[in-house]
């Protein structure tokens, strides 16, 4: 295929991007813009060889991976804050998250070493700051306490597996934010020993909502 004619189809405007967000409550900076952009442009690229995602125009991506991951900061404040953001895949919500807010830290966990390999050169690419891959499955991180401050996974199975490391990983004001469909935030709303806010349906989505919990804290057993 022909790099000038990829670079072609990819183009997308300023004011595109921004009418993309806009449905999720983002108003992006002309930095960020500029950032979208060339995250996109590497994100097709990259396709061709990786199966990173199955949107391929590029005006979906900014609403489906951008802005469905932007709009989780308008539910939390994630300044300042430390993201650990399990099976990351293609960068989302992390990365995102992190164009958003430059002085997130974050800690990407995707374990396919192709996947993590492109997450390394958008990191390069766009000179993101504070941003650490781990090629590697999120079971094998050591969760220590108060590792970090939110866990995130979107379009992820294993919510049990999530649920426990998550647990063992976030500080004790910490959040955990998932990416889910409707049938899942009922099962995953029971689960013991969290406490869950309501489920909020993504704009411009009928069927996929985020679901914010909090591990109770345990008792301090002494002896």
């Amino acid at each position: 295929m022909n790099p000038m004619a990829i670079d072609k189809k990819i183009e997308l405007g300023d004011t595109q991007i921004i009418m993309s967000l806009a449905a999720f409550g983002v108003q992006p900076t002309t930095e960020q813009i500029s950032k979208i952009r060339e995250y996109i442009i590497l994100l097709l690229k990259w396709n061709n060889l990786v199966s990173l995602t199955s949107i391929t125009d590029p005006v979906d991506i900014v609403a489906r991976h951008f802005g469905e991951s932007m709009f989780a900061a308008s539910l939390l404040p994630f300044e300042n804050g430390r993201l650990a953001d399990v099976g990351s895949g293609a960068g989302f919500p992390g990365l995102a998250l992190k164009i958003l807010h430059e002085d997130l830290k974050v800690v990407l966990v995707e374990s396919n070493k192709k996947k993590s390999a492109f997450l390394s050169e958008i990191v390069r690419s766009l000179a993101l700051s504070d941003v650490e891959v781990l090629p590697t499955r999120f079971e094998e991180v050591r969760a220590e306490a108060g590792f970090v401050n939110f866990v995130t996974a979107r379009a992820v199975g294993g919510f049990p597996h999530i649920l426990r490391w998550s647990a063992k990983a976030l500080s004790l004001s910490g959040h955990l934010i998932l990416w889910v469909g409707g049938e899942d935030t009922t099962k995953i709303s029971s689960t013991p020993g969290w406490i869950w806010q309501p489920a909020v349906r993504i704009p411009e989505s009928q069927r996929r909502f985020i679901l914010i919990g909090r591990p109770i804290p345990q008792p301090i057993r002494r002896s």
